[in-house]
């Protein structure tokens, strides 16, 4: 069940950064752009996820 749960959890967070964080936005050529993307958008997801954290635990919970 707690794997269950993890898959989720990892899905919703995929669709999160894809659709509110432009993870599939990058129409660059080169690796390097590729990867500073990718650890922005990464970035910019933990930091909302704290964010979300620091609001109300319970709520963060049940995302």
């Amino acid at each position: 069940m707690r794997l269950t749960k993890l898959r989720r959890r990892i899905e919703h967070d995929y669709q999160e950064m894809k659709q509110a964080l432009a993870l599939a936005h990058f129409e660059g050529r080169t690796w390097g752009g590729w990867h500073h993307h990718v650890t922005l958008v990464s970035a910019a997801h933990a930091f909302c996820t704290l964010q979300r954290l620091a609001r109300d635990p319970k709520d963060a919970a049940q995302d």
